[in-house]
């Protein structure tokens, strides 16, 4: 047995979910620090009390700066094992050595802050992804922490930021959100990829951005959108089902890393009246542009193969996003699509034979969102013949209310197979072909998808 081989993955995943305990530890410190204070400051005014609030606010930025090192020693070893992981699947020891360098140079890093400076110039508030990395990249390091700690919701929402810093500066955020349930969880759980806050909004029904596997790092990253009625309180289930196309993936190329990213940027509607409009996609869109311009920025070496998938109204997002010139993505999947906003593949900006789509058979999408042409021709062909409301009614429509559907021939994606049964949800299910495809067209593997 190769020293390689003799090396456990899940040594070094225990040893970062211990980092992420102690981080866990000092949140409750910091709680309890902040309750202290509040309760002196009700009781005690003056020079003596202005004194101790300062020094228990230096002990806060402390905790906060220890629990940023928590977790940067947490990413460090998770990623660390997942390279190990994927330099056993092929005997690769270089590839081993490399990811040991790296690993290591991270954590030489930790710990070392000093001094935060008195002032930061920020970025212009129009600059680019790529403007705001190379701005970022230009901090040192005691500059970047003294931004985590005093502004994690700027930092956390900052296209162009490093996945690994955004996720750091969005856990510290958590703190004082009333968010928990599923999210918080999987934050914490150590089984499967390690999770990568990059974006937490509480307002209205909140915005959540979760990679699962650090996007900077993958040779594969999927942007998963989704659809109506998508929110924080629903969010666990939609990063599930991203989840299942990282971990496929990693089973059909367990030499490759791959990351799945669940984006919700955008207000999803929540009712049929405002999902027959396009407006949350127009909105949405930009913000998705964006977001897919700051992977290119941030990620690291070779750039990575870029997949969209929109999911129900989230394809319309991600058709409005392709409809227009310059979207970083390699390739686009539509899957329970209501239409994408164009009747042809031809009016996306996707490289040529990379937009694909499936609609189940047993999807309602077929019959919910049909377009009023279709409806009216539909109704008439009800009322002119015997029984001719199940002739008119009982089949699927491709002329839906956003468009052509995508799964169409006339359309021009290539189609691909979804299980018998599917519905609206089952695109994601284990052991089934749309699962497969998915995950396959996320690696480039695009050969091996039936037609």
């Amino acid at each position: 047995m190769t020293v390689l081989q003799a090396t456990e993955p899940a040594r070094w995943c225990e040893t970062a979910a211990a980092w992420r305990a102690w981080a866990t530890a000092a949140g409750r410190w910091v709680t309890d620090v902040r309750t202290c204070a509040a309760r002196l400051r009700a009781v005690w005014t003056g020079a003596a009390a202005d004194a101790v609030a300062a020094r228990l606010g230096g002990l806060l930025r402390r905790l906060n700066l220890f629990r940023l090192g928590c977790w940067a020693a947490d990413q460090a070893l998770s990623e660390f094992a997942a390279a190990v992981a994927r330099a056993r699947s092929r005997d690769d020891m270089a590839a081993a050595l490399a990811a040991d360098a790296t690993a290591a140079g991270q954590l030489l890093e930790l710990f070392l802050t000093s001094a935060a400076p008195p002032t930061i110039e920020p970025p212009d508030c129009t600059a680019a992804p790529a403007e705001v990395s190379g701005w970022w990249g230009a901090l040192s390091p005691a500059q970047r922490d003294w931004l985590l700690v005093s502004e994690p919701g700027w930092i956390g929402s900052l296209d162009g930021v490093p996945a690994a810093a955004r996720d750091r500066a969005n856990r510290l955020l958590l703190d004082g959100l009333r968010i928990g349930g599923a999210l918080r969880e999987r934050l914490a759980s150590g089984d499967g990829p390690r999770a990568y806050l990059l974006r937490i909004e509480p307002g209205g029904e909140g915005r959540a951005v979760v990679a699962l596997g650090d996007p900077d790092l993958a040779d594969h990253v999927v942007t998963q959108v989704p659809g109506m009625t998508a929110d924080l309180a629903s969010f666990g289930g939609e990063l599930a089902r991203a989840e299942r196309i990282a971990v496929r993936a990693g089973e059909l190329a367990p030499d490759r890393a791959t990351s799945a990213v669940m984006w919700l940027g955008y207000d999803a509607p929540d009712f049929l009246g405002e999902a027959s409009s396009r407006s949350a996609a127009e909105a949405g869109a930009p913000a998705l542009r964006r977001f897919q311009d700051g992977l290119r920025a941030t990620h690291e070496g070779r750039p990575a193969r870029q997949t969209l998938l929109g999911h129900s109204y989230g394809s319309l997002v991600v058709g409005t996003a392709a409809a227009r010139p310059g979207l970083a993505a390699d390739s686009v999947v539509f899957v329970g699509s209501p239409g994408v906003g164009v009747n042809s593949a031809d009016g996306l900006h996707v490289p040529s034979g990379e937009v694909w789509a499936s609609t189940s058979a047993t999807d309602v999408i077929q019959w919910a969102a049909v377009s009023p042409r279709s409806l009216a021709e539909d109704l008439v062909l009800s009322q002119a013949r015997p029984a001719g409301a199940p002739l008119a009614f009982g089949r699927p429509e491709n002329d839906l209310w956003f468009g052509t559907n995508p799964a169409d021939p006339a359309f021009g994606a290539r189609v691909f197979a979804s299980q018998a049964g599917a519905g609206h949800l089952g695109y994601w299910d284990e052991g089934g072909p749309a699962l497969d495809a998915l995950a396959n067209i996320t690696l480039g593997r695009t050969d091996v998808i039936p037609r």
